[in-house]
C-alpha cells in the first residue's frame, strides 16, 4: 500500500518532468486533488497539454513510469483526441496521466486546477440524460426477464444489476450529485439508498424477488422524470417482473 507522502512525491516528480519538457505546454491537477478532496486512497490525476504529436510524449512518460516509478502495467482510455494512460504501480497506486492536444487542453469539469500553461475555453461535460438512462433501464429489464425465464441465473444477476445502476443514476440526477461510475451514490440520502438494499441478490436463485424490487424503484424514479411516460412503461415493467 502506498502512503500519501509517496503519492505527493510522485506527483511532484511528474509535474517537474512536464515543466522540463518543452513539448508539454500546460499541466493541470484533475480528480480529487483539484478540489482539495484527497484522502488516503486517492490516486494521481494529471492532465498535460502537448504541442505536436502525442505519441512521442506518451512514449517518454511511459518509459519513465516503468523505469523510475515502479509501473507494472498500464491501459489507455481514449476520448476524442485525448489519451488517458492509466498506470498501476507496484505499491498499488494508480496514476492517471492525460495527454491532450494543446488546442483541446482546458477544463470540462470543476475538477481541473491549472498548474501552468494557457487553457482553452471548453464546454462543461453534461450529466447523463435522464431519458437515456430510462431507456437503458427498460432495455435491461427485458433481458433480465428473459434471463430468469431461461434459467440463466448469472446473466439475470448481471441484468438486474444494470437496471439498479440506471435507477440509482436517476436518483443521483434528482439529488444533484454525480451520476456516473457510482461517484455520487454515497452522497444520496439513506432514505433513497435503503430501499435499494432489497434489490441485491442473496443468491442466484433470488433473481425474481430482486427483479421485482428494482422494478418498483425504477418506476418511482421514472415518475419523477416524466409521469406520462411512467404511466405507459409501468404496466409493462411490472408484467416483466
Amino acid at each position: 500500500m502506498f502512503t500519501p507522502g509517496e503519492r505527493n512525491l510522485l506527483r511532484d516528480a511528474l509535474i517537474e518532468a512536464a515543466r522540463s519538457d518543452e513539448r508539454v505546454t500546460g499541466a493541470a491537477l484533475t480528480g480529487s486533488a483539484a478540489l482539495d478532496a484527497e484522502d488516503a486512497w486517492s490516486d494521481i490525476d494529471l492532465a498535460f497539454a502537448v504541442a505536436g504529436e502525442l505519441e512521442p510524449v506518451l512514449a517518454d512518460f511511459t518509459a519513465r513510469m516503468y523505469r523510475e516509478h515502479g509501473a507494472v502495467h498500464h491501459l489507455d482510455v481514449v476520448f476524442e483526441r485525448t489519451v488517458f494512460r492509466v498506470f498501476l504501480l507496484a505499491n498499488t497506486m494508480q496514476a492517471d496521466l492525460a495527454f491532450w492536444p494543446e488546442a483541446d487542453f482546458g477544463a470540462t469539469t470543476p475538477k481541473f486546477r491549472l498548474l501552468f500553461g494557457t487553457p482553452q475555453d471548453r464546454p462543461q461535460s453534461p450529466p447523463p440524460d435522464a431519458r437515456r438512462l430510462i431507456d437503458l433501464a427498460w432495455l435491461h429489464a427485458l433481458h433480465a426477464r428473459s434471463s430468469i425465464e431461461r434459467g440463466r441465473g448469472w446473466q439475470a444477476e448481471y441484468m438486474i444489476g444494470r437496471v439498479r445502476e440506471y435507477a440509482l443514476a436517476l436518483a443521483c440526477l434528482r439529488h444533484g450529485v454525480p451520476a456516473v461510475e457510482g461517484r455520487g451514490l454515497d452522497q444520496l440520502p439513506a432514505s433513497v439508498t435503503a430501499p435499494f438494499e432489497a434489490t441485491l441478490l442473496r443468491g442466484i436463485e433470488d433473481a425474481g424477488r430482486a427483479f421485482r424490487a428494482v422494478t418498483e424503484l425504477l418506476i418511482g424514479e421514472i415518475e419523477r422524470v416524466d409521469n406520462e411516460l411512467a404511466g405507459r412503461l409501468a404496466p409493462l415493467l411490472r408484467e416483466l417482473s
